[in-house]
């Protein structure tokens, strides 16, 4: 089966609502589709946050459930077709899912067909660790270890350096340089309001904004919206 992902930076984007930027992403990964399962543990509220979710995907014409509502969340895993992983705080969102058992499910069911979307905390979840992830970590996750989806890791929310701050603290660049001092694995920073749309082992640069591309022991660069990843 093809593998099939779409994974958001973020879900708002500034002057729009909620997941507005990528309805017309969205309707192309769900096509065929008729329900969704979403995934709220990145949040504390989980009611509150999938009650946000489920307003979203009804007007988008999409039967909805959530997998905190469920009495089994991995049989609601292995009966989804298609998953929405929200965003939030990382840690805490991969922390509930080793709790629930819930990774080598998501894992089978991708590898098997079901569409994977992701905003944000989401996304990262897709990559193959955390590590890269701009939260604090309030909780401890078992590990660092995530889904492995994509064979880079993902940096959500990507913020240029402001040429004109006073700040003195590190900048999102020099950070990510700093996981590739100890890490080998390449990162795909994408800014808001930019995607990535996984289809099978293609990955393609969607949205507004470009993304900017970190490989250890060369320079970063920039790509496009419309461009193929190759690492």
């Amino acid at each position: 089966m093809s593998k099939q992902l779409l994974l958001l930076s973020s879900s708002r984007v500034h002057g729009g609502g909620y997941l507005a930027h990528a309805e017309r992403e969205i309707r192309e990964l769900l096509s065929g589709a008729k329900r969704l399962l979403f995934v709220p543990y990145a949040l504390q509220d989980l009611d509150g946050y999938a009650a946000i979710a489920r307003a979203k995907f009804v007007e988008l014409g999409f039967e909805f459930g959530s997998v905190h509502e469920a009495r089994d969340p991995r049989q609601a895993i292995e009966q989804a077709e298609a998953i929405f992983v929200g965003g939030g705080n990382t840690f805490r969102l991969l922390n509930r899912m080793y709790e629930l058992d819930l990774l080598d499910a998501i894992r089978s069911k991708v590898a098997a067909g079901m569409r994977y979307m992701g905003a944000s905390a989401g996304s990262n979840l897709a990559g193959p660790t955390i590590k890269t992830t701009n939260d604090m970590p309030i909780v401890q996750p078992p590990s660092f270890n995530a889904l492995g989806l994509v064979p880079f890791q993902i940096n959500p929310h990507y913020l240029d350096a402001d040429p004109t701050s006073t700040h003195m603290g590190e900048t999102r660049e020099q950070r990510l340089r700093e996981y590739l001092e100890e890490n080998t694995v390449p990162v795909v920073a994408i800014r808001e309001a930019a995607m990535l749309r996984v289809s099978d082992n293609e990955v393609r640069l969607l949205g507004a904004k470009g993304a900017r591309i970190f490989q250890r022991g060369r320079d970063a660069y920039e790509l496009a919206p419309g461009s193929t990843v190759e690492l």
